[in-house]
């Protein structure tokens, strides 16, 4: 008769997992409580160390309620990739979690994140498009809390000599990548082209500033196939073709690509905010003398594709409520302050653009500001992943095998169309 008990207790085990398991698949916390409690923020790697500071003091505040701060690896795939891991499991390991904007589509689809109430937060003190990231059909699914736009980096001396102003469209770049960076031994333009998310950013500014879309409706519809979409790639193909986007811009990430602007050997860089103070200060080889604009377009300044990162609430965590009021915390103004001047990331709050003291510390903030309004969203899907992986794929390719913008279109159309129809 042991056995039969054996198999009993077995069978009422496995009625219980099954019963928790049921109610965690739908979407209901993992346990029972009163919302409150200890949680957990994670984020990828807080490269300033500023992170800490920020969260020792809400633990001072609230010592029943402390976060505890879980660092992932640099790299944004490697951080998506130790989150959905979790996510998937249903695991409640992770209260709060620090995602990239263009992973927000993609978890509140898969039922990852919470929706979140508007009215808790200072949403309308934020940079109006950075909002616009955290939505999902209509829905507000986590909070800003840092932007990212793309800027244009310049060599501030070459130009003066030249008597030339900075490009404000992508003929006046050209002209002056083709002509004057040959005059003084430089490449003339890069971004960030080797086969990684930093070339689907590249992609996306390009179309959009032509007026054009990869995907619309919120990821169902295929719209690369377009004569905007079709100027927006041109832009780049035809760089590598005559050759003001030197071959060897097809290996750079954003590291890469400023080393090579900080060391001197680029007339002009696309890459984020973060590279304009390493790129004037010492021991870079042009330190005064670098420029920064907002990205050039077709017939006037361009659009970035908005980076940066929003807090979104684990559906499984236990303590809900400790959750949102520490993304209340965390969207401050002053933890927002702090955000720029000592992790040296672009906050959210429209007013710090404008505060003189941060402008005289940060003088690319005005220039910063307009490209932040001018942006938009990568491209919103909830097949992001994917999507933006055939995006590089394709890209890449045409760039390096300088394919005609007709068959880039082609192929980038049948492989984004077997995405969305799978989906």
């Amino acid at each position: 008769m042991r056995w039969k008990r054996a198999a009993s207790r077995a069978l009422l085990v496995c009625a219980l997992l099954f019963a928790g398991n049921a109610g965690a698949q739908a979407g209901e916390p993992a346990g029972g409580s009163d919302g409150r409690g200890p949680i957990t923020l994670v984020t990828g790697g807080d490269l300033t160390g500023y992170l800490r500071g920020v969260l020792d003091g809400w633990n001072d505040r609230h010592p029943r309620e402390k976060v505890t701060l879980v660092e992932l690896p640099d790299a944004a795939d490697e951080v998506r990739a130790q989150m959905v891991t979790e996510l998937r499991a249903h695991s409640d390991r992770f209260d709060v979690l620090n995602i990239d904007v263009a992973w927000t589509s993609e978890f509140a689809a898969a039922g990852w994140i919470k929706p979140v109430d508007g009215a808790q937060f200072p949403l309308k003190r934020f940079l109006p498009p950075v909002v616009d990231t955290a939505t999902f059909r209509g829905r507000l699914y986590a909070v800003p809390y840092v932007t990212n736009a793309g800027l244009l980096y310049y060599r501030k001396d070459v130009l003066a000599r030249e008597g030339a102003r900075p490009p404000r469209t992508w003929a006046e770049l050209a002209q002056l990548a083709k002509t004057v960076a040959p005059k003084y031994g430089l490449d003339g333009y890069a971004g960030q082209f080797l086969p990684y998310e930093g070339l689907t950013a590249n992609v996306v500014e390009a179309v959009q500033s032509a007026g054009g879309t990869v995907l619309a409706g919120e990821g169902s519809r295929v719209t690369v196939d377009s004569p905007a979409a079709r100027r927006g790639l041109s832009f780049l193909l035809d760089g590598v073709r005559e050759g003001w986007i030197p071959r060897r811009a097809l290996t750079y990430k954003e590291e890469e690509s400023r080393k090579a602007f900080q060391e001197g050997r680029l007339l002009f860089l696309r890459n984020w905010p973060y590279a304009y103070a390493l790129a004037n200060a010492r021991p870079s080889e042009v330190a005064g003398k670098v420029g920064a604009v907002p990205l050039p377009g077709p017939d006037g300044p361009g659009s970035s594709a908005l980076g940066g990162s929003n807090l979104a609430v684990n559906t499984q965590s236990r303590h809900q409520k400790t959750a949102t009021e520490l993304i209340s915390y965390l969207t401050t103004e002053s933890v927002q302050r702090r955000v720029l001047t000592k992790g040296a990331l672009p906050p959210v709050w429209a007013a710090l653009y404008r505060d003189p003291e941060l402008v005289r510390r940060f003088p690319y903030l005005p220039t910063l500001q307009r490209a932040v309004l001018a942006a938009k969203p990568r491209i919103k899907s909830p097949q992001y992943d994917q999507v933006s992986l055939a995006v590089q794929a394709v890209m890449h390719d045409a760039l390096l095998h300088r394919r005609s913008t007709d068959a880039t279109v082609a192929r980038l159309k049948r492989e984004l169309t077997a995405l969305v129809g799978r989906g």
